[in-house]
């Protein structure tokens, strides 16, 4: 209405004519403008510190400083916060990473099956559950090989890793001997005392060796229910980040190349990998904070 045209003075009748026509404030013609505006850009409030672009100049940065592939918008806006000073919500890096392609691709999970365990396997303290198990992996000239680890379920810090050509149970020891050394102090009879080791019903981990030194050095044995992962679903769920980011994006000549590049990459996990069970830390700084928590 105000655009229009007067027949008398053939000049626009302007915004301030017509509000005292219709006895409007101009705050209100002025706050209702500003808001169509704003839904016509799709956002609301305050314009953001950084934009769409400038913010997914930031994600690809902490994409290519990141030592790990594909990690989800959780864990780059995390990294976003603290190493780039750059905060947003979790919900626009989310729709950045979405339009710029940069989510990995995401398998639909399967319907909940209820389980006859209950609880979780999580611990409140490092030290009282570790889990262990065993995968696969494939070298260019000696073919097939089993890696084999050990992870703290309260920090989900990997205490242990090898690999070797044949996965027997004295192979499958060794990630048990490394943390026992790293964490009690030495291989010792009872060294590991009130510890509980979590593992499945493999052969390697039911044979009288293994049972036999791990009951020398203080540990448990509390096996998972028979066919039901979920119940060493710490070690599982490291074995996958170990093959997204090195088995399946590496090869290697032989098990003695393999063996530094696993204990590389558990110095590098245990120190860089954020888990948003623990408030998006990584398990060295998990550890790090009950090792400086005051005694009750």
């Amino acid at each position: 209405m105000s655009r229009q045209t007067s027949p008398s003075t053939e000049q626009p009748y302007g915004i301030t004519q017509v509000l005292a026509v219709w006895a409007l404030p101009r705050s209100t013609f002025y706050a209702q403008r500003t808001r169509r505006a704003l839904l016509a850009t799709g956002r609301r409030g305050r314009p953001p510190a950084v934009d769409d672009a400038a913010l997914l100049a930031h994600i690809r940065t902490v994409i290519a400083e990141s030592p790990f592939h594909g990690e989800g918008h959780r864990k780059i806006w995390a990294r976003l916060r603290a190493l780039k000073g750059v905060r947003t919500s979790m919900r626009r890096v989310l729709r950045v990473m979405r339009k710029a392609e940069l989510l990995a691709p995401a398998r639909q999970p399967d319907p909940v099956v209820e389980h006859p365990h209950e609880g979780t396997i999580v611990t409140d303290r490092p030290n009282v559950m570790w889990g262990t198990d065993a995968t696969a992996a494939v070298t260019i000239l000696e073919g097939p090989a089993t890696v084999f680890a050990a992870i703290d379920h309260c920090t989900a810090e990997c205490v242990g890793i090898h690999a070797a050509h044949h996965g027997d149970r004295f192979e499958a020891l060794e990630p048990l001997r490394q943390g026992v050394r790293d964490h009690f102090g030495a291989l010792a009879a009872a060294a590991a005392s009130g510890l509980a080791l979590r593992h499945d019903h493999g052969s390697v981990y039911l044979s009288g060796d293994f049972q036999d030194e791990i009951t020398w050095l203080g540990m448990t044995s509390s096996p998972a229910f028979v066919r039901q992962p979920e119940g060493n679903g710490c070690i599982e769920r490291f074995f996958r980040t170990l093959k997204e980011q090195l088995l399946w994006v590496r090869h290697f000549s032989t098990v003695e190349d393999l063996r530094p590049a696993l204990l590389t990459f558990k110095e590098t996990y245990n120190r860089e990998w954020l888990i948003a069970r623990l408030g998006y830390r990584s398990p060295a700084q998990a550890r790090q904070a009950f090792a400086i928590r005051p005694a009750a």
